[in-house]
């Protein structure tokens, strides 16, 4: 009998579909071979090292994002709070204040965003896309008129060389960037994947309703998580500032909101919510990273650029319905 079962057990192994994550890393490894084979000076440790240290910041940015998609949130106010929090923070630090109290007001009102999202959202009940998106656009005006004074571009002093080091500095030859990224990745991955506050997340978007009824605080839990989202944001942030040693607040027109939800949802964390992991951001990034430094290498005007992320992040959530539809029961549920 035991010898019937095991060749239909192997062929139900070989026959399991490979996940998202899996495709991404593969269409990814044909993208790098291409431009390896057609594109002068792709091949390099330089050009790899360069490409690494400049999806860095998006990379970090998407490890946030995750975690209130996999909720089945969005948060449109990242970059917004990412830039008006690092510019309140370099403000202090032209005006002589230390560097360690800087950075902790400039996280104070990353913060107190990501906790006004979330209440919001939980206790409001406002959709997470307009809430965020509202508050975004009303954080970037309000800060930048009351306490930035309408400046829009704000320098690191050139005194600050321990803060700089966060952006240029490398360790055994590696960019902290790179090292940030990963770290923040790696914590993100054990708090999602280890933790019982990771778990009631999946749990929260897989189905908000039936999370509440076993017990789980969905309304604080959406709190933590847009918190979360606006904390490693400001993270990303720091990395972004110390990498060019100034801040343009006017990043917030730009297309890196939606290059974020790119690599998120392209690597497989589901819009529906309760599905996809840190791996899922890795995936995204390393795919969209490849992208970006190879049609640079091939003179892409930014136009043609966004032009193919678009259709990139059309076709992710194309993918992303077809492996996640959407049954009666994902439809009716509601947020609580």
């Amino acid at each position: 009998m035991a010898s019937n079962i095991r060749p239909i057990i192997f062929l139900k192994t070989a026959a399991t579909k490979p996940t998202q994550e899996q495709l991404v890393f593969l269409i990814t490894a044909i993208f790098l071979m291409f431009f390896a084979i057609f594109l002068d000076g792709f091949a390099t440790i330089d050009n790899f090292i360069t490409l690494a240290r400049n999806i860095s910041v998006l990379g970090i940015l998407g490890v946030g994002m995750a975690i209130v998609v996999i909720a089945r949130g969005l948060d449109l106010s990242q970059v917004s709070v990412m830039a008006v929090s690092t510019a309140w923070a370099l403000t202090h630090m032209n005006d002589g204040v230390s560097l360690g109290l800087a950075i902790a007001l400039g996280l104070g009102m990353a913060l107190v965003v990501g906790l006004m999202n979330g209440f919001l959202i939980a206790f409001l009940e406002m959709p997470a896309l307009f809430a965020t998106l509202a508050s975004g656009i009303f954080v970037f005006g309000v800060v930048r008129t009351w306490l930035l004074g309408g400046d829009l571009i704000f320098h690191v002093p050139k005194d600050a060389e321990e803060f700089l080091f966060l952006g240029q500095g490398t360790l055994g030859g590696i960019p902290i960037p790179i090292l940030v990224f990963a770290l923040v990745a790696l914590l993100s991955h054990l708090f999602l994947s280890r933790t019982s506050y990771g778990r009631f997340i999946y749990a929260h978007g897989d189905n908000a309703e039936a999370a509440s009824l076993t017990g789980i605080a969905v309304r604080p839990l959406t709190i933590l998580e847009y918190t979360l989202c606006a904390f490693i944001g400001y993270l990303a942030g720091l990395v972004m500032v110390a990498s060019v040693a100034n801040v343009d607040t006017r990043i917030i027109n730009s297309t890196l909101i939606f290059d974020t939800i790119l690599v998120v949802v392209l690597g497989g964390v589901s819009l529906i919510g309760g599905r996809g992991s840190i791996l899922s951001v890795i995936a995204g990034t390393a795919l969209i990273g490849t992208l970006l430094n190879g049609m640079t290498l091939m003179d892409f005007t930014n136009e043609v650029q966004n032009i193919i992320k678009g259709l990139v992040l059309l076709c992710a959530i194309l993918i992303d319905n077809r492996l996640h539809p959407r049954d009666e029961e994902t439809a009716q549920q509601g947020d609580l």
